[in-house]
């Protein structure tokens, strides 16, 4: 026989089952069924899906509100006189207001360690991801619609808030940071 020739006129799926086959359809069922119940396990015992909400708004009152939270905790600037981006310094417990847009997060934030905060997320122009390294806190923020996660940082220092969602030609730029002081 070649592959030239048609194959011979027989149903396939009435031919005898070599044993190596038979042993190979085991292991697979078997190891698809471990998969099937280890993704309901590992969502429940894993402690790695975010505990987070999301609701519809309206970006203006969203704006509103993180104005009025700069104004109301701002601590000083960072940056180059000509973009500088406030700092605020919540007290615990706090709702913190962050917003996205072409290619900022603004304003950065000073938490301090050991304290819960809701941290709420928005983006006003374009898809974009809110990603806390080295935490591996990772988000896709919506524009139109208000992320919220509750978070208690526990290790003081300096963290990189970076844009993990390609939203244009300075995506590379879109970074800030998050301070946990004591």
């Amino acid at each position: 026989m070649s592959a030239i020739l048609p194959p011979p006129q027989r149903v396939w799926w009435k031919q005898p089952l070599d044993r190596v086959e038979l042993l190979w359809i085991v292991i697979a069922l078997i190891w698809c069924l471990i998969m099937f119940f280890m993704m309901p396990f590992w969502h429940i015992y894993g402690k790695q899906n975010l505990a987070n909400e999301a609701y519809r708004a309206n970006p203006g009152d969203y704006m509103k509100k993180a104005e009025d939270m700069i104004a109301k905790y701002k601590v000083r600037e960072v940056g180059p006189d000509n973009l500088k981006v406030p700092v605020v310094h919540p007290p615990a417990g706090a709702d913190v207001y962050m917003v996205a847009r072409l290619w900022s997060w603004y304003p950065q934030l000073e938490l301090e360690a050991g304290k819960s905060y809701r941290i709420h997320l928005m983006s006003m122009d374009w898809l974009h991801g809110f990603s806390l390294q080295p935490e591996n806190i990772n988000i896709q923020v919506h524009p139109g619609y208000e992320h919220v996660l509750t978070v208690t940082p526990t290790n003081p220092g300096t963290y990189a808030i970076i844009c993990n969602e390609y939203c244009g030609i300075n995506h590379h730029t879109m970074s800030s940071r998050l301070y946990v002081v004591k």
